[in-house]
């Protein structure tokens, strides 16, 4: 069990890289908490994209340029993986 002082400061690098997690999981590409093998789950992959996205317009102008550079290449990976991971799917 993750005890609360094992857990890692939240930052808003942490918060992106939180929230890709989490649209990695929905495409398949990590497997969930429990342990499972990955499954694809595109609402839930759409749904963090569409988060980040928020988070990349509400933050503008308040991140690094550090931060900047994190959010642009998560926006960019999470976006690419979702359009080959939905194209697989319907052609299946």
């Amino acid at each position: 069990m993750t005890q609360v002082a094992d857990l890692p400061k939240i930052d808003l690098t942490t918060f992106f890289l939180s929230i890709s997690s989490a649209a990695f999981m929905g495409l398949g590409v990590i497997p969930a908490s429990d342990g499972e093998s990955p499954k694809v789950d595109l609402l839930l992959a759409k749904q963090n994209i569409d988060l980040l996205e928020l988070m990349f317009e509400k933050t503008k102008g308040n991140r690094s340029p550090e931060e900047d550079r994190l959010i642009e290449q998560l926006l960019f990976q999470t976006r690419m993986k979702f359009v080959e991971t939905q194209r697989i799917a319907h052609h299946q």
